[in-house]
């Protein structure tokens, strides 16, 4: 029962972080087309300014809030396929073990940094909550923000404990993939 219980974790952990990373990327590129349209509206408005158009007000903020959230958002997609910076100008000539090694201790550093990340946001959104600061022109209250960040910073830190677990099991693993 238990090896059962086991192998099930073993397939269907991947595939859940897989898809709650992806979510999370899709939202934040939506954000980013949002925040291209009404920065093209805004544009196009200042532009036609003379004939009774204008900017959307507010456009600022606006962007502000969607570019926050969508870097935000890329942070567990990209933790979960690997794809931040690296150098791999020696990983050939290491080894397939130390190569794992380097893999876990960059996804214990990314874990601690997204774990410190998520925590300061978490006091931040406590005390922009706590004082009800709202953003200068449209008064959109700035917790919402904070809140926005916070979810998918929470995201990035499941993601990175799940890389861990990865980069452990393959450190652990007997067989290399015919990597030397």
């Amino acid at each position: 029962m238990h090896h059962r219980l086991s192998r099930s974790l073993t397939h269907s952990l991947p595939q859940w972080v897989a898809g709650l990373a992806r979510l999370t990327a899709y939202a934040g590129g939506l954000s980013l087309l949002a925040v291209i349209a009404l920065t093209c509206v805004s544009i196009l408005g200042r532009a036609l300014d003379g004939v009774g158009f204008g900017p959307i007000p507010g456009d600022i903020e606006l962007v502000e809030f969607g570019i926050g959230f969508a870097v935000f958002s890329a942070m567990p997609y990209a933790q979960f396929a690997r794809a931040h910076a690296r150098v791999d100008l020696f990983k050939p000539l290491m080894g397939y073990r130390l190569n794992r090694l380097l893999d876990l201790i960059g996804d214990l550093f990314l874990l601690g940094f997204s774990a410190l990340v998520a925590w300061r946001l978490w006091l931040g959104m406590i005390d922009k909550g706590t004082y009800n600061e709202t953003s200068f022109i449209l008064q959109i209250p700035v917790v919402w923000g904070y809140r926005a960040a916070m979810t998918t910073c929470g995201v990035a830190v499941i993601v990175a404990l799940y890389s861990v677990l990865r980069s452990t099991r393959a450190l652990l693993s007997p067989s290399n993939g015919g990597h030397t």
